[in-house]
């Protein structure tokens, strides 16, 4: 698992010790790990399958943009009152007032002036969030083991090797023979007995010496 921050490093994670559905669930953990003296520089929170979700909340016309202007304004015109009362203190509380309804003013020629603007592409209110389908609490290797005796989490283990399979010859490939482990195309082959490759095919046939009991031929010059 690799995360990019925001320099293009992907910062070391560590190893995972805990798996949570939700955020809270990982936020327990994380302060529970810090609760007991586990650095909180050494652990990472890391969300899974993030997927980005836009809630509308409501349809968006002229009243509601107005509406929604005067309550910007509101807290824009007293922000600006509470600035030039500290300023002014005999500040009279008309000046006050009429402030506060110049910031309404304001909010609301302002929304209005950006819904006219987008209102053919977008006629409705909406919030968007970005959230994970499970969340992953990570601690680093020198802490590892301190943080799953603090939150209770057996480490992974192994998937079980059937040890028939540790004697049995291949399936695909050499077949080897179990008893001498030697695969079996590589024996030697037994030589014929009398035949030798590098000796003369005519030799096999004999010298020209007769058989016993066969008659011989005479040579007729031999005679004279």
């Amino acid at each position: 698992m690799s995360m990019t921050s925001g320099l293009g490093k992907a910062p070391e994670i560590g190893e995972k010790i805990a798996s949570f559905r939700d955020y809270d669930g990982a936020l327990k953990a994380v302060s529970k790990l810090i609760e007991a003296d586990v650095p909180a520089r050494e652990i990472a929170i890391v969300g899974s399958a993030l997927r980005s979700v836009e809630k509308v909340t409501g349809r968006l016309g002229w009243a509601q943009a107005a509406w929604s202007g005067a309550l910007n304004g509101v807290l824009l015109g007293l922000l600006f009152g509470s600035m030039v009362l500290i300023w002014t203190p005999s500040l009279p509380m008309g000046a006050f007032v009429g402030m506060l309804l110049l910031g309404v003013a304001m909010g609301m020629v302002f929304r209005l002036t950006s819904y006219m603007i987008v209102r053919r592409r977008r006629d409705f209110a909406s919030v968007m969030q970005v959230t994970a389908d499970h969340y992953e609490v990570a601690v680093q290797p020198s802490s590892v083991g301190k943080a799953r005796q603090i939150l209770g989490a057996a480490p992974e283990a192994p998937a079980p090797v059937d040890p028939r399979t540790l004697s049995e010859p291949p399936r695909y490939g050499v077949r080897v023979d179990p008893q001498t482990g030697e695969p079996l195309g590589s024996r030697p082959v037994a030589e014929t007995p009398g035949a030798d490759a590098g000796s003369d095919p005519g030799a096999a046939a004999g010298d020209g010496s007769p058989e016993p009991g066969e008659p011989r031929a005479t040579d007729p010059d031999a005679r004279d």
